[in-house]
């Protein structure tokens, strides 16, 4: 069983940015792969990006790739997610999820939760 639990959201201007961070209660945080998704009002979770159990690889949605960077910390079994360049249509509540599939983008292969942030981006 994993339980986690995200915190570092808010309300950020267009341009901003935030740093989330996924804390997880695990013996064995470095068997996981560990994914971001997303969820904006009246419209479906979508993935975000995931990174592998080693931290070594990643993998991006293009609608985040090259302002969003994923990375963990083993030793402290923590994820985070440094969100640069914010907009408007980021807003969502954002979810971290541990998976023992590596680098899925499928939220179903994703077994733990978190509770999820709120992340707002105003105009």
């Amino acid at each position: 069983q994993v339980q986690l639990v995200e915190s570092g959201g808010g309300l950020v201007q267009a341009g901003g940015s935030l740093r989330l961070s996924c804390a997880a209660s695990t013996r064995t945080f470095n068997r996981y792969a560990m994914g971001w998704f997303r969820q904006a009002p009246g419209k479906e979770r979508e993935f975000v990006v995931a990174i592998s159990w080693s931290g070594a690889r990643t993998f991006y949605a293009d609608s985040v790739k090259g302002r969003f960077t994923i990375s963990r910390d083993n030793a402290k079994n923590m994820v985070y997610l440094q969100m640069n360049s914010l907009k408007p249509e980021d807003t969502a509540i954002y979810y971290c999820a541990a998976s023992e599939i590596n680098l899925s983008s499928t939220g179903s292969s994703y077994p733990y939760w978190g509770q999820g942030t709120q992340v707002t981006v105003s105009s």
